[in-house]
């Protein structure tokens, strides 16, 4: 039988970890609203176990192997506990990294014995909710985005810094790679500048020449890029997500490219205009299809995914046209819009008297468009010399 036992000591001699009260005071707080939850919904414990709850809980903690969806702990919350469910090899690391004077329990098994094993242990005799319906726990997975949703004061202060970096390594990495080489080598200079940021690349995407023309979603290939490309990338920090993206040419901007570059240009900045907080998704779809039809193409949206509501993972609503989930203050939404070889894409935040750029530029060309009267300054085209 594993033993529940108080976080492990630890080892080493060296400076123990800064604990910050503004994550220990948001762990408190998460841990109140799950109480509470449980409460509402007649459960003895909850169980999470997906990657994006388990951020959200512990303020941050990663409980995934690097680069890997693969998670190497649960959590095991009751009203009066919070539990690490893990093995022996994975335990010293998450709470001496993460989760140290936090208030966090530990019951391991050793690392040959099935995690199932620790899991159906804990829950034995209990009425459990979990993320995942694991065994005979009932999935309440759905109800949890209304704790991860909206994002608190702490969460957007962390969702600000990371949109200064992976903005950054976005528009540095079209700024200097060299014309020629293939979309895979700009990828993997993209990464390269996020991970020193410890900035988790969740998604690249490079676009070379049109080819976004036939694949909304595309994987970086070996083909060089010989004119222009759009460069996107989501990042993770924190187990919060921020995604953006920008277009560079070689030369002159072809024509199509740009007449197709001004329609996304007006639909980004038209959708985030109108994501106003207690509006439904329906009605800001509603203003973005009216550009799209103004500009002769009412299909266009039906070739791609808009936009998003990210935080804890890149995509927490899906923006669809009949949807009536109601947007709030403090939701961040990951407009993308895509028109033909044309791709643009920011993150912003939805304020209670307005949005917030979280994705800003640095040394970019700007646009202006002007939505209901109001100046909206939107990242245009970089254009460079061969």
């Amino acid at each position: 039988m594993a033993n529940l036992v108080e976080h492990p000591p630890f080892q080493s001699s060296g400076e123990l970890p800064v604990i910050s009260p503004e994550r220990a005071n948001d762990i408190d707080l998460k841990h109140e609203r799950v109480a509470q939850f449980l409460k509402e919904n007649r459960l003895a414990a909850l169980l999470l176990q997906r990657p994006a709850n388990l951020a959200w809980f512990t303020s941050g903690a990663d409980f995934t192997r690097h680069g890997s969806s693969e998670t190497t702990a649960s959590l095991f919350l009751l009203p009066e506990a919070r539990v690490v469910l893990t093995s022996n090899v994975e335990s010293a690391q998450l709470f001496e990294s993460a989760l140290a004077g936090h208030g966090f329990q530990l019951k391991e098994r050793p690392w040959h014995e099935p995690h199932s094993v620790l899991v159906n242990d804990v829950c034995r005799g209990r009425q459990v909710g979990s993320d995942t319906g694991v065994g005979r726990t009932t999935d309440v997975s759905a109800k949890l985005l209304d704790l991860r949703l909206p994002l608190n004061s702490l969460e957007c202060e962390r969702l600000r810094e990371l949109g200064l970096h992976v903005a950054h390594a976005v528009e540095a990495t079209a700024r200097h790679f060299e014309h020629g080489i293939t979309e895979a080598e700009i990828a993997a200079q993209l990464a390269h500048r996020l991970l020193k940021h410890k900035v988790f690349p969740e998604r690249i995407q490079v676009c070379a020449d049109g080819i976004s023309n036939r694949f909304r979603h595309w994987i970086p290939s070996s083909e060089p890029v010989e004119r222009f490309c759009s460069l996107t990338a989501v990042g993770r920090r924190d187990g919060l997500c921020v995604g953006v993206t920008r277009t560079v040419c070689f030369g002159e901007v072809p024509d199509e490219l740009r007449a197709s570059f001004l329609i996304a240009l007006v639909t980004q900045a038209t959708g985030m205009y109108f994501s106003q907080a207690n509006w439904t998704i329906r009605e800001t779809w509603k203003r973005v299809a009216r550009i799209y039809e103004k500009f002769g193409h009412a299909e266009e949206w039906e070739f791609a995914d808009q936009a998003e509501v990210i935080g804890y993972q890149p995509s927490e609503v899906c923006v669809t046209p009949n949807s009536d989930f109601v947007l709030r203050a403090g939701m961040a939404m990951f407009w993308h819009p895509s028109v033909g070889p044309a791709n643009i894409g920011d993150t912003m935040l939805i304020g209670p008297n307005g949005l917030e750029v979280l994705t800003p530029t640095e040394q970019w060309p700007m646009s202006k468009v002007d939505v209901k009267g109001a100046p909206i300054l939107r990242p245009d085209i970089l254009q460079r010399t061969v």
